[in-house]
């Protein structure tokens, strides 16, 4: 299993379904060790992409998927082992209700335009809202194995939540699942409500104080014996 965040774009709108360069090197190392099943989770991604070291060109999906699995096979390569037993292995859940973003509201009546790209970039929104509505809750989840806590997240996440989490437990190696349940979509930091943007926007499903009640969430899975 390998984690890595990022929001990966290298190109895209081609009308050819891919799984961009993450997926090009997880497909790479899945050669490479071919009797070992390579599963790739993308982290909190949704602030953070390749930056400068992307150019847009179709060239270079192939390079970055290069560099991603030359990180993949060194972190393979530098694997340390211990053993496990049972009590060593765990489960935790913890259902959350987040706040909805007040622009959820009129969904129903914008997707009403019949826009095929604005049916389509919404249809998760009036989903979410239906949810809660109806009082469902996500869920945030731990699992625990020996020295490792990986958590699995909902929404598309800023990476500030990932990096926070690696912060609360420097004891134990910490790794981030996101993108569990899109309900919410984007799931900024607080500050960003208010810097304003595309992601905080019409994009969110939640509001600000999403932050609090997740990072709450992350501390009680990450101190839990």
């Amino acid at each position: 299993m390998s984690y890595y965040a990022t929001h990966p774009q290298s190109y895209y709108r081609t009308g050819v379904v891919n799984p961009d360069f993450p997926g090009v090197a997880r497909f790479m190392r899945q050669l490479a060790i071919p009797k070992a099943l390579h599963v790739h989770f993308n982290g909190a991604g949704g602030n953070i992409t390749t930056g400068k070291y992307n150019d847009g060109s179709p060239e270079n999906r192939g390079i970055l998927a290069e560099r991603l699995a030359d990180g993949m096979k060194r972190a393979w390569e530098s694997t340390r082992f211990e053993p496990i037993t049972a009590d060593a292995v765990s489960w935790t859940v913890e259902p959350l209700a987040f706040p909805l973003s007040k622009n959820i509201d009129n969904v129903q009546a914008m997707m009403a335009a019949k826009d095929p790209i604005l049916i389509a970039n919404n249809i998760s929104k009036l989903v979410w809202l239906r949810r809660c509505q109806e009082g469902k809750l996500l869920d945030v989840r731990c699992l625990k194995v020996g020295h490792a806590r990986i958590l699995f997240l909902p929404g598309e996440v800023f990476v500030e939540y990932q990096l926070a989490a690696k912060s609360m437990r420097p004891d134990l190696f910490v790794a981030m699942a996101a993108y569990g349940d899109y309900a919410p979509a984007y799931i900024c930091t607080s500050i960003a409500y208010k810097e304003g943007g595309y992601e905080s926007g019409q994009a969110s499903g939640v509001t600000s104080e999403a932050e609090g009640i997740l990072m709450t969430a992350i501390r009680k899975l990450l101190n839990k014996k």
